[in-house]
């Protein structure tokens, strides 16, 4: 039917290759898994989801369906886990951006970021190199 193909058009745009990283730990994979529903969704300041998520908010919602709590706030997620360097990230890793690190994701393999970007965006995959990367947190 073309409603099946339409469908199917709809969703082959929202394939995006990730690679074959295996994630960090189980932990990890969950919390990218759940955040990968998300996609799509709205970003909105202070929100926590499930329906809208700011940047920390996406992160922290994503590890809570993982079964860990960690910090709200992207500077207290900074400091949640072990530190990583770019060559070390994993996907389902944190992943901080600027100097102050007012903005995370999560890695999600090959070289792209999970991540809420900003008022009048969606959750979407970009690369980390669009943001001045600081450093990765396993938690």
């Amino acid at each position: 039917s073309l409603e099946a193909a339409e469908n199917r058009a709809n969703r082959s745009n929202e394939r995006v290759d990730l690679g074959n990283d295996l994630p960090a730990s189980s932990l990890a994979a969950a919390a990218l898994a759940a955040a990968k529903t998300k996609t799509g969704l709205p970003y909105v300041y202070g929100a926590s989801g499930p329906s809208s998520f700011d940047c920390s908010g996406l992160t922290s919602w994503a590890y809570a369906q993982a079964g860990a709590r960690i910090p709200r706030p992207s500077q207290g997620q900074a400091n949640a886990g072990t530190r990583l360097s770019m060559s070390q990230l994993m996907p389902g890793d944190l992943v901080l951006f600027y100097g102050d690190l007012h903005h995370v994701g999560l890695y999600a393999g090959n070289g792209l970021v999970l991540h809420a970007p900003r008022t009048g965006t969606f959750v979407r995959y970009e690369s980390i190199n669009n943001m001045p990367f600081q450093f990765g947190v396993r938690i």
